[in-house]
């Protein structure tokens, strides 16, 4: 008798839920867009109102409406969403104020707490599980920030140093389990808001970026994972906890004993290239109808009649800049009067692949490891020049999954092994994972994108530092 597991995949721009079988094959899906982030003051950015749960209950719906199975047969929920965001909940178990995005500078300090009305303080991840169990657990391998909990035990430190320079009290932290470990039951309430029937276990994940190299089948055989998201970064994996490194870091992975290893990454990656879709929309769109295609297609189609290189055009990726360098800037540098819409749209592209192969390359040397292949996740995969950009760019194969929509298969994959029908992450990879296709580099554009990449686009931001900072400072009246 075939079962069921429901995938919860929360992320920046929107929350995804998906219904998979045991075996790894996605029945049905639903997304709802989130809202955008609401930037305001001195650095802070929000999720309006209670977005993240208001979208979940709207993605249940949704996803209900397209599943014809047998909701007795649903035996688990895996909860993913998003890292490195807080969650002030109140006695009543809502939200005392908008959940603060990753990209809230009030996330580099430890929470202090002024509100009284703030009974927990907590990560996305803790916040939907209080909304669907009840319960005030939450899954260790979410707590990547300041947040006063051990590194190497993944416990909360202990009563008086180091645990007091946190500044968050003990009393308003959930209790911490480990990753695919059950955390509670849907509640009765719960059940009849989201239509997921009441009792059913819901099973903890980790931090989104683990979970996705979870579900991408990352292991520990020189294979790169890039993650395209709002933030794209690229990982490896490993059992190790890599501390004073220079060039990436460790993340707690997906099940106990797991570590992620993280490179540096770019912040709103995917949302740039969203921002070039609008930006050419008016015109594609209309074009797009008058031959019958997707805007996005008839997109790609162009930028793929681009020449590599797109004849110089270069993009940096800096449209959001990391808190110890804002005076960074997103720019396209090198237009001529040749330059269009796809080139402007291919040059994105490029300026990611090159910018992720920097920074894995980066990484890769200081672990002494060799980058022998590369998995690209996440629905910006779905486009064939994408995937070949990267093939060339890495000069390695680049490989997409079935389901690459990652984090989704990692929630189903911790899920299938709380619930004992896996015995192991390497079973359940084996029986949940499976390769879709594979892009080969093309010989020619390796070597042109190398030559670029080493003589042009790592001297721009260094070349133009100087000038972005004085720039700063006029802005900011320094």
């Amino acid at each position: 008798m075939e079962k069921y597991i429901i995938a919860i995949d929360g992320g920046t721009q929107s929350t995804k839920l998906s219904i998979f079988n045991t075996n790894g094959v996605e029945i049905c899906s639903e997304s709802v867009p989130l809202h955008p982030i609401h930037f305001y003051g001195n650095g802070r950015a929000e999720h309006p109102g209670d977005d993240l749960w208001d979208s979940l209950k709207a993605a249940c719906r949704g996803l209900f409406q397209k599943f014809t199975g047998d909701r007795d047969r649903i035996i688990g929920v895996g909860l993913g969403s998003i890292r490195c965001c807080r969650a002030l909940i109140g006695t009543d178990g809502e939200l005392v104020s908008p959940v603060q995005s990753w990209m809230d500078l009030r996330l580099a300090s430890p929470y202090v707490h002024e509100d009284d009305a703030v009974r927990y303080v907590t990560t996305t991840t803790g916040y939907l599980t209080h909304r669907l169990t009840g319960e005030t657990k939450d899954t260790r391998s979410n707590y990547v920030g300041p947040w006063p909990i051990d590194p190497e035990t993944l416990d909360w430190y202990g009563d008086g140093e180091p645990f007091d320079a946190f500044t968050t009290p003990r009393t308003m932290l959930f209790d911490l389990v480990d990753p695919a470990t059950v955390l509670g039951e849907i509640t009765e309430k719960a059940g009849r808001t989201t239509g997921i029937p009441a009792g059913i276990p819901v099973v903890s994940t980790a931090n989104d970026k683990a979970v996705e190299g979870l579900g991408a089948g990352l292991t520990d055989d020189g294979t790169v994972l890039v993650s395209l998201g709002t933030y794209i970064t690229s990982m490896m994996a490993g059992t190790k906890e890599g501390f004073d490194t220079l060039n990436y870091w460790s993340n707690p992975g997906a099940v106990p004993g797991e570590y992620l290893y993280e490179s540096s990454g770019i912040r709103r990656g995917m949302a740039t290239v969203t921002w070039v879709k609008e930006l050419l929309g008016s015109d594609i769109i209309e074009e797009a109808k008058q031959k019958k295609v997707s805007p996005e297609a008839l997109l790609n189609a162009m930028a793929a009649e681009v020449p590599p290189g797109c004849d110089g055009l270069y993009t940096i990726l800096n449209w959001l800049p990391r808190p110890t360098h804002l005076h960074e800037r997103g720019m396209m540098i090198g237009f001529n009067s040749t330059h269009k819409g796809p080139h402007m749209f291919r040059s994105v592209l490029e300026g990611i692949a090159l910018t992720m192969v920097n920074h894995a390359r980066a990484m890769c040397d200081e672990m002494g490891r060799p980058l022998t292949n590369l998995v690209v996740s996440g629905g910006g995969s779905n486009g064939d020049l994408f995937m070949q950009i990267f093939a060339d760019v890495f000069g390695v194969p680049a490989h997409r999954n079935e389901v690459n929509g990652s984090a989704s298969m990692g929630a189903a994959i911790c899920t299938a092994l709380a619930l004992g029908v896996y015995k192991d992450r390497q079973t359940a990879i084996d029986n949940m994972v499976r390769r879709r296709d594979t892009f080969v580099p093309i010989d020619e554009n390796v070597d042109l994108y190398d030559k670029i990449n080493r003589e042009v686009y790592q001297r721009i931001a260094p070349a133009t530092d100087d000038l972005l900072m004085r720039s700063h400072k006029i802005f900011n009246r320094e």
